[in-house]
This record gives C-alpha cells, sequence and structure tokens, in this order.
C-alpha cells in the first residue's frame, strides 16, 4: 500500500497517483504532513503555518 515518505502515514493509490511523482508509488509528502509542502522535486518546510 502507498504510504508518504516523509512521515510513514498510509495514504489511497487515488492519492498517490495524482500526488506522487511520475514513476514513484509514493508520495513524498501527504495531509498529514502539516508543516512540510512540496517544492517542485523537493520537500520544504511550509512558510506560513497551516489553519487546522
Amino acid at each position: 500500500m502507498p504510504e508518504c515518505q516523509n512521515c510513514g502515514s498510509f495514504v489511497t493509490t487515488a492519492y498517490a497517483r495524482v500526488f506522487a511523482p511520475d514513476g514513484m508509488d509514493h508520495p513524498r509528502v501527504c495531509p498529514n504532513c502539516e508543516d512540510m509542502v512540496r517544492d517542485g522535486a523537493q520537500v520544504r518546510k511550509a512558510r506560513s503555518p497551516r489553519n487546522t
């Protein structure tokens, strides 16, 4: 099953298909990674706090 490369949380196959880079089965960050965002080919700390 797909999982987040950053935190190890389970993600759905549909989420991985949309948000994982081409040729990869696991996304780099997920909705559980509140302080991280995708930035091109990298993952970085969010510049502003997330409103949760």
